[in-house]
């Protein structure tokens, strides 16, 4: 998670297992616009592969819970917005019937892709094959709920994605204007509060020199418009307002 960064640097703040393993959430947005409900993101979902639970020490996935304490099932969503497809942030997008057939977990909802992230998840290289995962998103494709976006787009009033990419191709963040308030969803450009500093750069980036730009600009225009940042892979912070105190700059986190 701290790619280039040696532990040195970071290991007083954060905590390890014995596998060298540090927490992450794997945080998704529910928005309501226009009488819809959105949700941005699916988690890993509730395909339990054995491997996953021992190499990554997954728990299940707590996303239909969480939907279902604010009075929503799988029929409520209306749009599902994935920053992008690795495995961690699309599994929910499917699961298995009762005769064990993978079927979008959402069957009313549209899901919003960038194409070129599409491309890449369908014909991954050596280097990204193994966090693309066919069974989270041919069978949205297969029912006729794919949407394919081709750059910055407006997808409900108030509501945008915004290609990033860096992280992968076609990686997109929401941004969400309500009432003056400005909510970012960054998906893995920031994945969590210790991303804000700009060298910090996952190792699974596939272009760090272009994460690193774009985290540049994104952090400034955060803090001069006041966005409340919401982190994909925040543990203890999960969302927080960027500030500055004289020459220092630092995070006001806030409970979501």
């Amino acid at each position: 998670m701290f790619g280039q960064v040696p532990k040195m640097a970071w290991e007083n703040s954060v905590v390890t297992d014995r596998k060298n393993r540090m927490t992450l959430g794997l945080n998704c947005l529910l928005l309501q616009v226009c009488g819809k409900n959105i949700l941005v993101d699916t988690g890993v979902g509730s395909k339990d592969v054995d491997t996953d639970r021992e190499t990554l020490g997954l728990v299940p996935s707590r996303l239909l819970k969480g939907l279902k304490a604010m009075g929503l099932g799988p029929k409520d969503i209306d749009a599902v917005i994935l920053t992008h497809l690795h495995f961690d942030h699309s599994g929910g997008c499917t699961r298995l019937d009762r005769a064990g057939n993978i079927v979008p977990t959402f069957p009313k909802a549209s899901y919003y892709v960038q194409e070129s992230c599409w491309d890449e998840a369908c014909h991954p290289n050596e280097r990204c094959h193994i966090t693309h995962r066919v069974d989270n998103f041919l069978p949205i494709e297969e029912r006729g709920q794919l949407e394919l976006l081709d750059g910055d787009k407006e997808i409900f009033p108030g509501l945008n994605v915004v290609v990033t990419d860096g992280h992968s191709k076609g990686h997109q963040m929401v941004m969400f204007n309500h009432g003056g308030e400005r909510i970012v969803f960054l998906g893995d450009i920031v994945p969590t509060a210790h991303h804000l500093n700009l060298p910090v750069i996952s190792a699974f980036d596939a272009s760090p020199e272009v994460t690193l730009e774009q985290k540049r600009d994104l952090l400034t225009q955060a803090e001069r418009q006041g966005w409340l940042l919401v982190f994909s892979h925040g543990h203890d912070i999960r969302a927080g307002y960027l500030e500055r105190k004289g020459e220092m700059g630092y995070l006001r986190p806030v409970e979501l």
